[in-house]
């Protein structure tokens, strides 16, 4: 088995690299990220730039760009064999709910899945237990062998800042949803030029039971199937019959 790490927090980063451990005693591991933090990346690629790559240690390669470049990269121009699987993370903190949207981690593994290749996200929930996590996906790998995954969706995984035996269960979650975001944090810089910091993420709001913020709440690994395709699919028929209706004024 051949899988291909990535991630947002760099490709020196504490949870990648715990997780490539980890997963080397199952699998040959490929590992390509950003040669930087590129948290909130999201999918942006880089046009306008080339791409610079360099071989950091082996089969480990720091790419100066995004996760999404990273794993584009990859795929089609620095591993030549096939890979099984497109794993992202370890993240450092959750990507829960709305964040899903801004992650790089989350985007990696997306590119992934548009390669055509079975993909996963992880991200822990807090800065601890790695291992915890790592060990979570190394199950699920194995566990697939036997049972593929759903070829069709994205695997978003979070997992409780906790030993993996102190682990209460394990949800199949949707997202949640939180509050608007924080208003943003206004300062001065040393020549008085004003600057803008993004303010903390919104409380949460739709945290219920079902949702991936109460598996975490409850010390459970969530598991969310994410899909790309955005379309609104329930409001196409009221929408068609709006431009009906406007068409005949």
């Amino acid at each position: 088995m051949h899988i291909l790490i990535s991630n947002d927090d760099g490709v020196f980063a504490e949870g990648i690299n715990v997780l490539a451990d980890v997963l080397s005693e199952i699998a040959t591991i490929t590992v390509v990220a950003p040669d930087r933090n590129r948290s909130g990346a999201s999918n942006s690629l880089t046009l306008e730039n080339p791409l610079r790559v360099r071989e950091v240690g082996e089969r480990k390669y720091a790419v100066q760009g995004t996760p999404t470049d990273s794993v584009h990269m990859a795929l089609n121009a620095l591993v030549k064999e096939p890979v099984d699987y497109v794993i992202t993370g370890i993240n450092h903190g959750a990507n829960l709910g709305d964040d899903v949207l801004y992650s790089g981690t989350v985007a990696a593994a997306t590119e992934g899945f548009f390669m055509g290749v079975p993909a996963i996200a992880v991200s822990l929930c807090g800065s601890s237990h790695f291992h915890t996590a790592a060990q979570v996906v190394k199950s699920v790998v194995l566990s697939a062998k036997a049972r593929p995954l759903p070829a069709d969706r994205i695997i978003n995984i979070n997992v409780p800042d906790c030993a993996f035996a102190d682990l209460k269960g394990w949800q199949v979650t949707r997202l949640g949803a939180r509050h608007r975001a924080e208003d943003m944090i206004h300062d001065v810089d040393p020549r008085g030029q004003n600057i803008y910091w993004i303010g903390p993420p919104g409380a949460k709001q739709d945290a219920g039971p079902g949702t991936d913020f109460y598996a975490i709440e409850t010390q459970c690994v969530s598991l969310t199937p994410l899909q790309v395709d955005l379309t609104a699919h329930d409001t196409l028929a009221a929408l068609t019959q709006w431009v009906i209706t406007e068409t005949k004024k």
